[in-house]
């Protein structure tokens, strides 16, 4: 028989690539790894693992089982779920990690309605970044995730999770007050081509949106500058560092900085929402998508989401 434990570090491993990184997110030894995908080896009979350096790869023998185990952990935390709600009714803890701009502008919010319509639950934030939320949530450190789609993410087909759209964002153009585009209407994004670029840190996801804006426009930009905080990408524009690209809501105050639209075709951050598919039916997690579906409808975006 099977071992479900067993399971999860077959999962682990592959989701990390390496015993040392899968027993860190398990909080066990390599060694006891190991010793875990050894036995289930026994168990079913077959290589799951061969080396190859210091990584290990999964045999076609242990991706055919992974296909069946993410089925059953499913049905394992269906299962578990089902029996938590049993003893304890609607109520309990709900950790959600979410990046700064979506615990500002839905989670806050959510938090608020939910204190009226769902009191049992306790709603633990997390600030994530990049796609820190969504490794987070498959590692069961979280049981929902707001995150942003890039070329990075997740494939849609990926039935782990279930995602649910919140809002599309466009982003505008950032300038110095005296930048020659300040006064236009609708950026040409091409026109800041020669510009020097104030960029978020590599694993952002919004610098992929931006890079392949700019590339679609046919040119790479001139990275002179790096920041994650909006906040201070504006007062660099301000003073005159450079020219930047940031998601309409991000950046409601940009001090002397100039916010303008840019011209079609324009870049789009899609936030969505995410758990885990055997927890999509908890009627906490449930409550909170809602209340955070709710919140997004009443963001001032003049995109359809």
């Amino acid at each position: 028989m099977i071992e479900v434990r067993r399971l999860r570090v077959l999962r682990a491993l592959a989701d990390h690539g390496t015993v040392t990184a899968a027993a860190e997110v398990l909080h066990l030894t390599p060694s006891a790894v190991s010793q875990q995908l050894a036995a289930l080896e026994s168990e079913v009979g077959q290589e799951l693992l061969e080396r190859r350096g210091r990584r290990v790869a999964i045999t076609s023998a242990g991706r055919l089982l992974l296909s069946h185990a993410d089925t059953i952990l499913t049905d394992v935390e269906r299962a578990e779920d089902a029996m938590r709600l049993y003893a304890e009714g609607a109520t309990g803890e709900l950790r959600i990690a979410a990046f700064a701009t979506a615990i500002n502008l839905l989670v806050a919010p959510s938090l608020a309605r939910l204190r009226t319509t769902t009191p049992g639950l306790r709603l633990v934030v997390r600030d994530a970044e990049g796609h820190q939320g969504i490794t987070q949530l498959l590692d069961g450190e979280v049981e929902l995730a707001v995150a942003v789609e890039h070329r990075g993410s997740l494939r849609s087909d990926d039935h782990r999770l279930t995602r649910i759209p919140l809002y599309a964002e466009p982003f505008v153009a950032l300038l110095p007050a005296g930048h020659p585009a300040a006064a236009d209407a609708a950026v040409d994004l091409a026109k800041l081509a020669d510009d020097d670029w104030i960029m978020t840190s590599i694993g952002n996801p919004i610098r992929d949106v931006v890079l392949l804006a700019c590339e679609q426009a046919g040119f790479a930009p001139r990275i002179a500058h790096h920041s994650d905080d909006f906040s201070a990408v504006a007062a660099l524009a301000a003073a005159g560092a450079g020219v930047s690209l940031v998601p309409q809501l991000a950046l409601p105050h940009p001090g002397t900085a100039v916010l303008r639209p840019l011209a079609p075709p324009t870049p789009t951050r899609r936030v969505y929402a995410a758990t885990r598919t055997g927890r999509a039916d908890h009627p906490l997690i449930k409550a909170t998508i809602s209340a955070l579906s709710e919140t997004a409808t009443a963001l001032p975006l003049p995109t359809t989401r």
